[in-house]
C-alpha cells in the first residue's frame, strides 16, 4: 500500500509546530524535542516524513553553527570507541593485525589503512569512515 503525500495534513502540521530557523536556545530545545518524538514513533505518515527532515535541517544548522565540533582523529575516535565499549587492544588482534599493529594504530603510531577501517567498522558496526 502506497501512501500519498497529502499537503492539508502537512500544512496543518506546519501550523502546530510552526519550525522556522533557530535562533534560540529555547525554540531549539522545542525543535529537538519534537524531532525526539518523531524518532521513535513507530508508521511516520508521509506528513510526519517531511516534517521530521525539516526539523533535523534546521537542527543540523543551529548545531552546527552553535556547537561546533573539532575533528578528531581516526586514532582518537578508536580510543573512544574502544574504551566506551569495553573493547581491548587483544579484542582487535587479528581483526586489523598482530598485536604490535594493533598498538601503533590505538595510538597514532600507524595511520589506519582503508582495509583496517572497513574491517572496524564491520567490527563495531559503525561506519568505516569515522576512521578514515
Amino acid at each position: 500500500m502506497i501512501l500519498t503525500f497529502d499537503r492539508i495534513t502537512y500544512n496543518n502540521l506546519l501550523a502546530e509546530i510552526s519550525p522556522k530557523a533557530i535562533e534560540t536556545p529555547e525554540e531549539y530545545d522545542r525543535l529537538l524535542a519534537v524531532a525526539e518524538r518523531l524518532t521513535f514513533a513507530k508508521h511516520l505518515t508521509p506528513e510526519e516524513k517531511a516534517l521530521y527532515k525539516l526539523l533535523v535541517i534546521l537542527i543540523e544548522v543551529y548545531e552546527t553553527q552553535n556547537y561546533p565540533i573539532d575533528q578528531s582523529e581516526p586514532h582518537e575516535i578508536l580510543q573512544h570507541i574502544m574504551e566506551s565499549s569495553g573493547t581491548r587492544q587483544a579484542d582487535l588482534v587479528g581483526i586489523i593485525g598482530s598485536s604490535g599493529v594493533v598498538s601503533e594504530v590505538v595510538n597514532g603510531k600507524r595511520s589506519i589503512s582503508k582495509a583496517q577501517a572497513k574491517a572496524l567498522g564491520d567490527y563495531f558496526q559503525i561506519s568505516s569512515s569515522l576512521f578514515i
